[in-house]
Parts: structure tokens; sequence; C-alpha cells
């Protein structure tokens, strides 16, 4: 199963050719991202998302340029990879018929107290796991 965000642009996401800026991008999976892990993930305790988490690595392609326009653009998330202690979140920045950036982001949970990672609890991994797909049946 997919995670489904639609992201609206902001005039402050143009860059001087009139597209999207390529560093905006990274915002739109941010968006994404915490739509997924903070609104839908069950928990309030430490033991959660909520309780806090890092980004450890970003991978982004661009395929194509997203020109500035009023309606949000769709961003597509699922789960490739389930670790001990990270994630593997996968992305697709589209519309129906356009595919403007695949990307993906390593999330480790974090315990701000301690100032370390952790590992995921077994709440994070059945909500993950959900949302997972072998890397392979994604990339199809």
């Amino acid at each position: 199963m997919r995670h489904t965000y639609r992201c609206p642009l902001r005039w402050a996401d143009m860059d001087a050719f009139g597209h999207v800026n390529n560093v905006v991008f990274l915002r739109y999976l941010e968006e994404a991202r915490i739509d997924f892990m903070f609104r839908l993930a069950p928990g309030e305790g430490d033991a959660s998302f909520k309780g806090g988490s890092v980004v450890a690595r970003h991978e982004i392609d661009y395929k194509r340029q997203l020109v500035h326009r009023h309606e949000p653009v769709q961003i597509d998330l699922w789960v490739t990879r389930i670790g001990a202690a990270s994630a593997t979140i996968a992305y697709e920045v589209k519309d129906d018929d356009a595919v403007y950036v695949r990307a993906s982001t390593v999330v480790v949970p974090f315990d701000f107290a301690s100032g370390r990672p952790r590992r995921l609890s077994e709440g994070e991994r059945a909500f993950l796991g959900v949302y997972f797909e072998e890397p392979e049946a994604a990339a199809a």
C-alpha cells in the first residue's frame, strides 16, 4: 500500500526559470514524510516516530521539470526497507501523466533526551510493514 499526499506549490518554490527549484523538492518530500510518520503513525510515547526521528540519507532523481501552477502535486510514499534502527522511504512526485522526481530517504528513530538513535519499536515496525513494497516491485 502507498500513502498519497497532495502537496501545494507555492510562489516562492519557483526559480528564475519558472520551474520548481531542485532544493524545494526536498521540502515536498519532508511534508509528505511528516504527514505519513506524524499524522498516520500510531503512538504518542518515546517509542513512536512522534518522539523523534532524523534523516540519515536522501537520494533524489529529477526526471522532468515541474512548472509552477495552482494545483497541488501528488506525492506517493511507501517503505522499501525496514531495518533494526532505520527505514527507507521511497517517493514519486507526480501527476497522472508525469513523474517529476523519484527519491528515497533513510529515516532513523532518535531519542532526543539521550541524543542517540534508537531501535524501531514493534509498533513502528508493524506500521511501516503495512506500506512495505519490495524495491523491485516499486520500480515497476
